[in-house]
């Protein structure tokens, strides 16, 4: 039985993410689910060697990606991101047995989640000052504990602790949706489906132009490019990662004459070729025209 890490504790998001990729058939059957206190420290469960893989969040539709979860993928020895799923998200406030919105003094969240029903809190409970907490789940956990009034967190959390529901359905965003990926060791990427994503990091010389010719690579070749990121390096003032994510797969021509081309000039981080969860942009060019062609010159084919 595989054992998968999740950012923890038990009624999360992440865990709820973690039980579709069981239900899509990521795995082979059962896996032991092992709660982490954080991203970080669920990836490092894998390259300590404790887990097989780890499910984390990486991209929310309302609040952007998660740098912690980016910052982890980035240092360290090298991991890989093998799938990736999408769960709408809408929040339920919890609270111990008796309260009501109105009693509501603290206000427990994950500071994702509480960026994500800022404008619901504001209307409903004003008087609700906030308290942070490491996770969707530790909210409800800090509730059930008498450490805050309420939380902003899962019914799956609610249900676990025998919590009140003050409200279900919280967001201030329709279809507000979170992207969580499978992360392992490194290995042979999934096979390429047409609708597929590669996430590489760059560290790029400082020397005027380096990130225009980066982006070049991927321009010049007609490759899509779907997230520009950057992050502190945490090593110095004006120092920054880049986060790429472009259309194609590792095993598509035109994606892997990008990544040798970056690789000559610069530092890459592969993070991963899989298939996307939703088709967004444009999928690479075919190699097959040029490839044949230049077959033909080769075999010394006349009036090409």
């Amino acid at each position: 039985m595989p054992s998968i890490a999740y950012f923890g504790p038990s009624g999360t998001f992440t865990e709820m993410a973690l039980v579709k990729f069981e239900n899509l058939g990521a795995f082979d059957g059962p896996v032991e689910r092992i709660a982490a206190p954080s991203q970080g420290a669920a990836l490092d469960l894998i390259r300590t060697g404790e887990v097989d893989g780890a499910v984390v969040p990486i991209e929310s539709s309302v609040e952007g990606s998660i740098p912690a979860t980016l910052d982890s993928l980035a240092i360290g020895p090298r991991l890989q991101i093998m799938a990736e799923t999408e769960l709408e998200v809408t929040f339920t406030i919890l609270a111990r047995p008796g309260t009501s919105l109105a009693d509501v003094r603290t206000l427990a969240a994950y500071p994702v989640a509480a960026a994500q029903v800022r404008e619901w809190v504001a209307r409903n409970m004003p008087q609700a000052r906030p308290f942070t907490s490491a996770s969707n789940a530790a909210a409800a956990e800090d509730v059930a504990a008498g450490t805050a009034d309420a939380a902003i967190s899962t019914a799956l959390a609610g249900e676990r602790l025998g919590l009140q529901t003050l409200a279900a359905g919280v967001a201030d965003h329709d279809q507000a949706i979170t992207r969580f990926v499978l992360v392992t060791q490194p290995g042979i990427a999934p096979a390429a489906t047409g609708a597929d994503r590669t996430s590489v990091v760059l560290e790029l010389p400082n020397e005027p132009g380096s990130l225009m010719r980066a982006f070049a690579e991927f321009a010049t070749r007609g490759v899509d490019l779907t997230r520009i990121e950057s992050r502190p390096t945490r090593t110095g003032m004006g120092t920054y990662r880049f986060y790429l994510d472009c259309v194609g797969h590792i095993d598509d021509p035109a994606v892997a004459e990008t990544l040798k081309a970056l690789h000559r000039t610069t530092h890459v981080r592969f993070l991963g070729s899989w298939p996307a969860t939703a088709a967004v942009g444009t999928p690479p060019p075919s190699d097959e025209p040029a490839a044949e062609w230049l077959t033909q010159l080769r075999k010394g084919v006349a009036d090409l």
